[in-house]
This record gives structure tokens, C-alpha cells and sequence, in this order.
């Protein structure tokens, strides 16, 4: 099935370059360089590591409807990017914004880790991560409130929609080693999610210290998410649903299902921007690239949620 997933991705990956804003042609070099090229890397990048991610938390955290906006990673990032936009450093220096997220995300791998304690149990992470996102989203609005004009306040809530239209090899350049880097650590955690499926108690008899597999969850996830959005903004649900559409393929172990993920959170993120991509042929603008993946992800939220698994 992974190798499959594979083989599918590269097919998506040759038709994301071949595709245009309502267009569908083989661009000049320069087009494919500049505005193709990033916006596909990033689609892969940000949407594997979401998809892992996912699979990882709801494995480590024992709970079918994690993601990784549950730890508020995301939100920290966006409020990152937010401040940029409202001292209006961006416009100075373009590097500023992705820079901004990444330091978010950051600040807010620290607190959550510090809320967590040093020895964090799923409890007390799920609790961790819903403190830094309560904490988040209040900043947020308080930097919303006080937007120095309309342009800024849109500009903000723009970003905070998700995209990939825009992007840049240097967006590629910063977000790539901390989004590989929370991949390689997040690949590891197969044999820990293997011995936690079996409890807390086995785990630990196993050589797997449960705390540790969390802890190393929770700063791999950080990465992923707080680097994509950094460079994207809001892209949600990819970690909630890409587990759920694998597991009757891939099986139940949690271990398993983590290079599936991967891949398949990359065309699935892949996917929803040629969607964007292609809507105004239908559409008379096309839809945020966050907006399209929470239409995506939000019923499998509620099917999950009524069945109580």
C-alpha cells in the first residue's frame, strides 16, 4: 500500500506542475521555476507532515480524533506571523513573515512542553495543548482587535485562511529543515506507538517509556506544524482525516500506518491546492486552501465523533 501511495504521489507531483490557475499546459521554464515548483514542494512537504503527524498523536495519545491542532502548535505560528503583519515587517523584509511563524511555533513548543511537565501523560498533553491554543487564539484576537487599518487586519486574516499561492523557493528553504527534521523524529516513534497500543505498563516493560514516546511526539509534531504554518497559515484537518482513510488498508497498528500517512497526507494536501487551482474554471474566485481541506475534514470529525471510536 505505501509503495503504491508512492508511485501515486509522483503522478500528482508531475500534474501539480502542469497546473495553472484555471489553466492546464506546460509552462516556460520560469513559471515552473518560480510559482509551480515551491507551491508543489511545499504541498508535499506540509501536507506528509501533517498527515504523519496525525497518525503519530492519535497513536500516542490513544484518541481517534487527535490532530495536530490540538496542541496549538498552529496557533502560535499564526499569531507569529500575525505580529509581523502588525508592525508591518513584512513589507520591509520578506523573510520576516515565515520567520515570524517559526518563532511562534517555537514559543509555543516551549510552553507546551512546559505545561506538559517532565513527565508528560496523554492527559496532561491533550490539556497542555488546549491551554496554548486557548492562549493563542486570545492573543490573536487581541492582535486582531488592534490592527493599525483595515489593510493589515485583512492581510492577517488572509493568511490566517491557509494557501500556497505566493510561495517562493526561499518559503521552500525555510520551512524544509525543521518540516524533515519533525518527519525523521515522528518516523522513529513506530516501535514506542507499537508498545503503547498495549499500555502504558507494557510499554514501559518493553524498553518504551511512555512519557518519552509523548514527549518526542509532541516536539516532532511542533515542527511539522508550527513550520507549515509558518509558510501556509491555516491548513487543518489533513492529520484528522488522512489516518482514518488509510486504516482499512494499512491495518490498525499504530506503527504501521506512519510512512502511509505520510504520503498520503502529501496528496491529499497536493490535491485540495489543484482544486484551488483549478476552481475558477467554476467558481468565480477560488476558495483558501485552509478553507477546502476543513470541508474535507470536518465530516470525517463527525462520523468519527458518532461512532465513538
Amino acid at each position: 500500500m505505501t509503495l503504491r501511495l508512492a508511485l501515486f504521489l509522483i503522478v500528482l507531483a508531475g500534474a501539480s506542475l502542469l497546473i495553472g490557475d484555471g489553466t492546464l499546459a506546460l509552462p516556460d521554464a520560469t513559471i515552473l521555476r518560480e510559482i509551480r515548483l515551491p507551491r508543489t514542494l511545499l504541498a508535499l512537504l506540509i501536507g506528509g507532515g501533517l498527515g504523519l503527524s496525525g497518525a503519530v498523536l492519535q497513536g500516542a495519545l490513544r484518541n481517534r480524533l487527535a490532530d495536530p491542532g490540538l496542541l496549538g502548535i498552529t496557533g502560535t505560528a499564526g499569531l507569529g506571523t500575525a505580529v509581523i503583519f502588525y508592525w508591518g515587517l513584512a513589507a520591509a523584509f520578506a523573510p520576516a513573515l515565515p520567520l515570524g511563524g517559526l518563532a511562534g511555533a517555537g514559543i509555543g513548543a516551549a510552553l507546551l512542553l512546559g505545561f506538559a511537565g517532565r513527565a508528560p501523560s496523554g492527559p496532561s498533553l491533550i490539556l497542555a495543548g488546549v491551554a496554548v491554543s486557548a492562549l493563542a487564539s486570545a492573543l490573536l484576537a487581541l492582535a486582531l482587535s488592534l490592527a493599525p487599518n483595515p489593510f493589515a487586519l485583512a492581510e492577517i486574516t488572509f493568511w490566517l485562511l491557509g494557501g500556497l499561492q505566493d510561495r517562493t523557493l526561499n518559503h521552500v528553504a525555510l520551512a524544509a529543515p525543521p518540516i524533515l527534521l519533525g518527519i525523521a523524529i515522528l518516523l522513529r516513534r513506530g516501535p514506542g506507538l507499537d508498545a503503547l497500543s498495549l499500555g502504558e505498563d507494557t510499554a514501559a516493560s518493553l524498553g518504551q517509556p511512555p512519557g518519552r514516546t509523548l514527549r518526542l511526539a509532541a516536539i516532532g509534531t511542533a515542527l511539522v506544524a508550527g513550520a507549515g504554518a509558518a509558510v501556509a497559515g491555516g491548513i487543518g484537518f489533513v492529520g484528522l482525516a488522512v489516518p482514518h482513510l488509510l486504516r482499512p488498508w494499512v491495518g490498525e497498528r499504530p506503527g504501521a500506518l506512519l510512512p502511509a500517512s505520510l504520503f498520503g497526507g502529501a496528496a491529499l494536501l497536493l490535491i485540495a491546492d489543484m482544486v484551488t487551482r483549478l476552481a475558477p474554471l467554476i467558481l468565480p474566485q477560488a476558495p483558501p486552501l485552509g478553507v477546502l481541506t476543513a470541508l474535507i475534514g470536518a465530516p470525517f470529525l463527525i462520523v468519527v465523533a458518532r461512532r465513538g471510536d
